[in-house]
């Protein structure tokens, strides 16, 4: 069985997390000469406690873990799995699958994408209950970092793969099982990270 589908879009998103910090506290020693309770100094203690609580606590800061694309050269081979392999000219993507091993070419030079517009397209095909996945990425601010391919079976992590020299393209590339039912609805975004953790470039199927 053999399905292939195509699409291009875009879209932004972005996520935040915080965390929080600890603090630690002492207690106030009690006055001399017998003029402060022990009630007292117990009083004053919780008081200061809730006190630095609440100026003392502040979300801790978080830091994005980028990843890069793997740079390849002109026509080399990436094999991303058995019979599943991809290559990169100056003119575009070039790949094969298991069913279908003449190559397949998507160009970058045809006009039929802006480099200067954010932008993912997506080739799919399933042979044997797998599903090989890729397709272009372009036009998106900063650095490629990293991919998420959201399908049926669950968010899938993919990699990426671009030429020297920052053409302002590259490739992304997934596999992933495909649930009993058929393949129609396989795939439903994908979404290319930049280095910060914000979207590069985003498709949305459906």
């Amino acid at each position: 069985m053999k399905w292939t589908l195509k699409y291009l879009a875009g879209a932004v998103v972005t996520v935040a997390v915080a965390g929080m910090a600890t603090v630690s506290y002492a207690a106030p020693a009690e006055a001399p000469h017998g003029t402060v309770t022990k009630a007292e100094a117990a009083q004053a203690w919780k008081s200061r406690a809730a006190a630095a609580t609440k100026s003392t606590v502040k979300p801790a800061a978080t830091k994005y873990t980028a990843r890069t694309p793997r740079i390849v050269a002109p026509g080399e081979r990436v094999t991303a799995a058995p019979g599943f392999r991809l290559w990169l000219t100056a003119e575009g993507k070039h790949w094969v699958t298991p069913s279908s091993p003449e190559p397949e070419f998507r160009s970058v030079v045809d006009g039929n994408i802006d480099l200067s517009t954010p932008g993912v397209s997506l080739q799919a095909e399933t042979t044997d209950g797998r599903a090989y996945l890729s397709g272009l990425y372009y036009g998106g601010e900063g650095v490629a970092s990293g991919v998420d391919v959201e399908t049926a079976a669950g968010t899938v992590h993919g990699k990426l793969i671009e030429l020297a020299g920052h053409p302002g393209w590259g490739v992304w590339y997934a596999t992933a099982t495909v649930p009993a039912g058929g393949p129609q609805d396989f795939v439903s975004q994908v979404t290319v990270h930049d280095t910060e953790g914000g979207v590069y470039a985003q498709l949305t199927t459906r």
